[in-house]
């Protein structure tokens, strides 16, 4: 099946949502094509090849509204789907939030090109993705204590996305994405041990070397070679640049507008008042160039802002929709994400915490007796009052070196507590979508032996 422009298919699911009878609709339709390769021993283990269409609707009637998406494009399809949607909406309780956006508050004038969110050149021919899979596996299985390689992928994928709305509101990306990935396992029997690396890019030109991938990958899995439980007790705790997002996602998630609207947020009383040291601010930018987070719009068509969501150390603003910001009775702060089968939800673009001057040897050397966390399984985490506890594994420091690895142990503390007492290194990778570093935390409990 020839698939329609995505401007006539967009166009098509609108028209058929205002004969069903809904009086605002707001759409997303998108199109794309994505390549798969596995390697195992040298050799081609799985190759996949996609192309897709999507549709996903949203109509409201009156306050109520309801979502529906399907794969199914075809023309004598779209007054199906938008009569199911009107039916579910009727039928669906009233919703005070729901609406689209004044036509006045939507964006205007923006460059996407600018963005560089799609790499300019051909589709890469799958013998290159075979290639750079078996050159991250071979150059994991190089190195000295590695006995397999459980995964290496390399892939593309390219997608071309169109929004539109019964407000006036039209616009479209498109965007690729390269990668590269490698899981080695370094031992054997029951001393085997894990570990991968990866990286993914917007552009092939700016994506590292399967050979660095793979050989990284190797090295991590050797180094967690006769790990074993720590002692339980107090401890400063390291979390490496790898999973250290996840502290600052933790602290984004609790300042997010439906979880605030809710209650249920431990920082629900925090607004305007400290959340982490004086020194560290937490910056929002949409618009940084071949970065996975960038967006000149929001999901809902509202123009999306550099901002500070924490301002030294204080917390100055939620990540709101409008939904969220009409139940809050504040403004969207133009964070709307949406996907296919449901409605808008607020989420963070692109951000950056503060970063240190210390390296992350540093950092180490100045710990005495303590963990360095590289990855985390599980997670126990009370919404209400930020209690956190997570499964962990990595490496145990004594007198300011690495000492040996460490697994099958638990962290503990609270939220609020352990972000109070934060200590960055200068090590973030500044082509992520959160640049984050390597964190201190001082006096968390460990649980292991």
């Amino acid at each position: 099946m020839t698939l329609p422009p995505l401007d006539d298919l967009a166009r098509a699911i609108l028209d058929a949502a205002r004969r069903a009878g809904a009086d605002a609709a707001d759409a997303i339709v998108a199109n794309g094509a994505s390549q798969v390769i596995d390697v195992r021993g040298g050799a081609l283990e799985q190759a996949e090849r996609s192309e897709s269409a999507d549709i996903g609707l949203r109509v409201l009637v009156g306050q109520r509204q309801a979502n529906i998406s399907s794969s199914d494009i075809r023309t004598e399809t779209l007054d199906i789907l938008a009569e199911r949607a009107v039916a579910m909406a009727r039928e669906a309780p009233e919703d005070p939030h729901a609406g689209l956006a004044d036509p006045a508050q939507l964006a205007q004038g923006w460059d996407i090109g600018a963005l560089q969110l799609c790499d300019t050149g051909p589709e890469p021919d799958p013998a290159e993705l075979q290639r750079r899979a078996a050159a991250a596996e071979a150059a994991a299985l190089a190195v000295p204590g590695v006995s397999q390689v459980q995964a290496a992928t390399a892939g593309y994928e390219w997608r071309h996305v169109r929004l539109a709305a019964t407000n006036g509101f039209v616009a479209d990306h498109q965007r690729t994405d390269w990668y590269v990935s490698c899981a080695a396992i370094a031992g054997t029997g029951a001393g085997m041990e894990r570990d991968s690396d990866g990286d993914a890019r917007i552009w092939d030109a700016d994506l590292r070397s399967p050979e660095d991938i793979g050989a990284r990958a190797g090295r991590r899995a050797a180094e967690r070679l006769g790990a074993r439980r720590p002692k339980t007790g107090a401890y400063p705790v390291l979390f490496d640049e790898r999973i250290s997002t996840s502290l600052i996602g933790h602290l984004l998630g609790a300042a997010n507008g439906a979880a605030v609207a809710r209650g249920a947020t431990w920082l629900r009383d925090r607004l305007g008042k400290q959340v982490l040291p004086d020194a560290l601010s937490i910056i929002e930018d949409p618009h940084r160039p071949r970065v996975a987070g960038s967006r000149p719009y929001d999901g809902e068509g509202l123009p999306t802002q550099r901002r500070a969501i924490v301002d030294r150390g204080v917390l100055t603003g939620w990540v709101l929709d409008l939904a969220s910001a009409r139940q809050l009775g504040m403004h969207s702060t133009g964070n709307a994400k949406r996907g296919m089968s449901g409605p808008p939800r607020p989420g963070t673009w692109n951000i950056a915490l503060t970063q240190g001057e210390a390296t992350r040897d540093d950092l180490i050397a100045g710990m005495g007796t303590g963990l360095l966390v590289t990855s985390m399984i599980g997670s126990t985490i009370n919404p209400n009052t930020g209690d956190y506890s997570r499964g962990a594994s990595g490496f145990w420091i004594e007198n300011g070196e690495i000492a040996y690895p460490v697994n099958e142990l638990t962290i503990a503390g609270n939220l609020h507590d352990m972000l109070m007492h934060l200590t960055p290194a200068n090590d973030a990778r500044t082509h992520l979508s959160s640049v984050v570093p390597s964190l201190l935390v001082e006096g968390m409990t460990l649980a292991g032996a």
